[in-house]
């Protein structure tokens, strides 16, 4: 009988534990509805490596996404994003035409607001808001023009089966190759699957940025990844994504981790 109470002790701790799991925004697009939490840090990093070819041209960007959550209150954090370190090298047909820089991306300064839990049992979504500020604050080969905000929305549905739908519409005020202000739009679906309590799995339809050819056009990604929950607080990841538009990377994958202080 000792035994047995001890051991619904220690399941209800673990289950415990594993509803106080960590909850990532890397590495699909579509960004979780949770926050991290009053008084929690949580850092999510990674390496992602890009090819493109057009026009003769064969592109590889390498670059170190990294994202740093802030919980200031239970249902609100603070957020800190950029690329990071970019690498980016261009060969042509000939061997002269090859060029290549290094440099920083620009970085982004926003808030989430978790707005509502989700509840499987009634269908109910978990939903958040998104409001970024891109500033141009890279170096030059890699820096935007000016502060270009972007506001976007998260819906998630937890399903029977370990299954889970995320969608995530939303718009961002950019400006175009000649200085001129325009909307794009975003949005992408996420398809999840939990196999075991570690691993995770995802299929993901990304437009994440839909915007005429005058404006860079519309760059549309089929993703897909994992995760492995290594305890509570650490996470790491894997993902593939193929470009679906001209205005994509033709092929891209990455790795990552996800820490909680």
């Amino acid at each position: 009988m000792r035994l047995l109470v001890v051991a619904l002790l220690g399941l209800s701790m673990l289950t415990a534990a594993r509803a106080d799991a960590i909850s990532t925004d890397r590495p699909d697009v579509v960004e979780s509805s949770d926050v991290v939490g009053r008084g929690r840090v949580q850092i999510e990093t990674g390496f992602q490596s890009e090819r493109d070819v057009d026009g003769g041209f064969r592109t590889r960007t390498r670059t170190t996404p990294t994202l740093l959550r802030i919980g200031i209150q239970d249902a609100l954090e603070l957020r800190l994003e950029t690329d990071g370190l970019t690498l980016s090298r261009s060969d042509g047909a000939a061997p002269a035409a090859g060029s290549s820089q290094r440099g920083w991306s620009d970085v982004a300064l926003g808030v989430k607001w978790h707005v509502q839990d989700g509840d499987e049992g009634n269908g109910v979504p978990g939903m958040a808001w998104l409001l970024h500020l891109d500033a141009d604050t890279g170096s030059s080969a890699f820096r935007g023009q000016g502060i270009r905000p972007s506001l976007r929305f998260v819906g998630e549905w937890e399903l029977a089966h370990e299954m889970s739908v995320g969608v995530m519409p939303g718009l961002v005020l950019d400006r175009n190759a000649e200085g001129r202000r325009f909307v794009a739009g975003i949005l992408a679906v996420t398809l999840g699957k939990g196999w075991t309590p570690a691993w995770r799995s995802f299929v993901e339809l990304a437009a994440q940025q839909i915007a005429s050819k005058r404006n860079g056009g519309s760059v549309v990604t089929f993703d897909a990844g994992a995760t492995y929950l290594v305890n509570d607080a650490l996470q790491l990841d894997v993902s593939l994504s193929r470009g679906l538009t001209r205005e994509a990377p033709d092929f891209a994958w990455g790795v990552g981790a996800s820490f909680r202080f």
